[in-house]
């Protein structure tokens, strides 16, 4: 049985903003809540995080992501806005790959390339809610066999819980009926200062990663693992984002995207005691570090923004006005046989876990 907390939501959010029927699925807004007063509100809209209040130096809550205020802003045109990604998050080259010796088309929605599982990506399905508590809800999705290209029926569940030590817990699991490739991932938005119309550039950023993996012009890896080292890409040592570009602000590969939106290789083995990463917002005071079981983490700082679309409070998102901070396998990793694998098998579980710990420094 589905249970949903309508109560008015600090963030200002109106759970009756986010009811409608999509493809003949009601979404509905959630809103989890700890003893701390924090507080995040997701819509089964494609798993996304709506709005997360964390609380600044000087104890006020800020709403630390970009989003909108009701489900026509979220439906008006495709976007990632705090969603879940999947089949398969990021790019995979011409939308095409081998599995078992089979040559697989997905749908092409990024040029000749695809993006976050294609034209019907789960950041469009709506997922069936079950808020177990005031701090833990579930998501679920079968996704059919052949959405969007993909083999075999998928049972996904997603859990959201929020601890009393300020810290969302996602975990993600998966199964299938057919050899498939599974690549999941939160798209949040961040900013840490609570002012959308502040950038992240003079943000504090560290990813415990020695390596990352270079792209082409269309944001396509390329395949090679380089070094960061001397390179605009080292935020071994917690860096500002600016400091960090203006090392080299014409080096090709911040040019080919305009900016960071690229995988890091993480120095972690998968440890979830281990952080990969964090961000510090020195207008703020908030802090939020990362961990993962997953191998790589996907840094992108918003270079597409450009102002057309407003977001809660009708502010613009700008660009550099967010930075992503997406757990994952590699991009492109279906057709690079040396990455670690995501392949699903029938009797296999996928399982995924992304911690985002808010603190104050």
């Amino acid at each position: 049985m589905q249970k949903i907390l309508d109560s008015k939501a600090k963030s200002d959010l109106k759970s009756a903003n986010f009811k409608a029927l999509v493809n003949g699925d009601s979404t509905h807004l959630y809103v989890l809540r700890n003893t701390k007063g924090m507080e995040v509100s997701i819509t089964n809209y494609g798993g996304r995080i709506v709005s997360l209040l964390a609380p600044d130096k000087n104890g006020k809550l800020l709403d630390v992501v970009l989003g909108f205020d009701n489900i026509q802003d979220y439906l008006a045109k495709p976007n990632s806005f705090g969603a879940i990604m999947g089949r398969v998050t990021n790019r995979i080259a011409n939308g095409t790959f081998l599995l078992n010796g089979d040559t697989i088309k997905i749908d092409k929605n990024n040029g000749q390339h695809a993006i976050h599982g294609g034209s019907k990506g789960w950041r469009q399905q709506v997922f069936r809610g079950s808020q177990l508590s005031d701090s833990m809800l579930v998501l679920s999705y079968l996704s059919p066999d052949g959405e969007s290209g993909f083999p075999g029926n998928v049972k996904v569940k997603v859990r959201y819980t929020l601890t009393n030590e300020n810290a969302l817990i996602i975990n993600y699991e998966a199964e299938t009926d057919k050899s498939t490739v599974i690549n999941l991932t939160n798209h949040s938005f961040f900013n840490l200062s609570g002012n959308p119309q502040k950038t992240v550039l003079d943000d504090i950023l560290f990813v415990r990663a020695k390596h990352f993996t270079p792209v082409d012009s269309n944001a396509i890896p390329t395949g090679e693992i380089r070094s960061v080292s001397n390179t605009p890409f080292d935020f071994t040592v917690p860096t500002s984002i600016r400091s960090a570009i203006n090392r080299d602000s014409t080096h090709k590969q911040l040019v080919f995207v305009s900016g960071l939106d690229h995988n890091w290789v993480l120095d972690t083995d998968g440890n979830l005691e281990i952080p990969a990463a964090s961000v510090y917002s020195p207008t703020s005071g908030i802090k939020l570090t990362v961990f993962s079981n997953e191998p790589g983490l996907q840094v992108y700082t918003g270079n597409t923004l450009d102002k057309t679309q407003k977001g809660k409070d009708n502010i613009p998102f700008q660009k550099y006005g967010a930075i992503c901070l997406e757990t994952q396998h590699f991009p492109d990793t279906p057709n690079q046989p040396t990455w670690p694998s995501v392949t699903l098998n029938p009797g296999e579980q996928y399982k995924s876990t992304c911690i985002y710990q808010f603190s104050i420094e």
